[in-house]
């Protein structure tokens, strides 16, 4: 994939801060095309103040009369859409869109149009496009703010540039080993000592109460600075527990 290759243009875009999201969320995933095509307000200090750290993107915009001379040295055009079409097209939701303008774009020039905050793209604009880009938002509320749109669109293609530079899973490193069996027999040993001398647990009637606290620290998995804080805690605590003398006691 080549960034460089990739413009995204905004046709007829009627707020101005609306260019400045965009410029925004595009430098957020390393895009920096811009090509606006007759913007009703533009420059204007909406569109500086919401680009925040993108003004550069603003500066190097490409202002065009009409979309053919935004579009006009593309090889591979994709048009957003919100709506199907009478006619059936090309259609393919961001992430496999991404993939497709992923791969054109290491030898080709291509454009991703995105349409007026009201109604989008015409159907003579749409004609123009190779590929059809439909984002699955919610029926309920399908409406997505302009930057919103490109956002998802350049975060897909951001992720296909990192590509296995992601990790696959969690990552397991940690500060401090893993407590052992020994250590964590003790703990549950001075946990339940604990637990009887404040009263919350009933030796002549424990129910599953430590089975169940064994359960959920072992799906925890302490490790040792973790399970000193809580030895630690423990400790403390005994110190406000009442006598062993000290009357009756019942399982909170």
């Amino acid at each position: 994939m080549n960034l460089d290759n990739i413009r995204i243009v905004l046709v007829n875009t009627s707020h101005p801060g609306n260019i400045g999201g965009v410029a925004r969320a595009m430098k957020n995933m390393g895009l920096s095309r811009l090509v606006l095509v007759q913007p009703r307000q533009f420059p204007d200090d909406q569109a500086s103040w919401r680009a925040a750290g993108a003004l550069d993107l603003l500066e190097r915009a490409v202002v065009c009369g009409s979309l053919d001379e935004a579009i006009a040295d593309c090889q591979y055009v994709v048009g957003t859409s919100a709506r199907e079409r009478r006619i059936p097209w090309p259609l393919l939701d961001p992430r496999r869109c991404a993939e497709e303008i992923a791969l054109r774009s290491g030898r080709e020039q291509v454009a991703v149009l995105f349409g007026r905050e009201d109604r989008g793209l015409t159907n003579d604009e749409l004609k123009r496009c190779n590929l059809h880009l439909h984002i699955p938002s919610d029926p309920a509320y399908s409406s997505l703010n302009l930057a919103m749109a490109v956002q998802i669109v350049c975060y897909e293609l951001r992720m296909l540039l990192l590509g296995d530079t992601l990790p696959s899973a969690a990552d397991d490193q940690w500060d401090a080993p893993f407590s052992t069996v020994e250590n964590m027999e003790r703990f549950y040993q001075h946990l339940e000592e604990t637990l009887v001398g404040i009263g919350f647990l009933d030796p002549a009637a424990p129910r599953q109460l430590m089975a169940r606290l064994r359960r959920l620290y072992g799906r925890v998995r302490l490790d040792e600075m973790e399970l000193n804080i809580l030895r630690g805690i423990l400790t403390e605590t005994q110190k406000y527990a009442p006598p062993p003398s000290g009357g009756d006691r019942g399982q909170s």
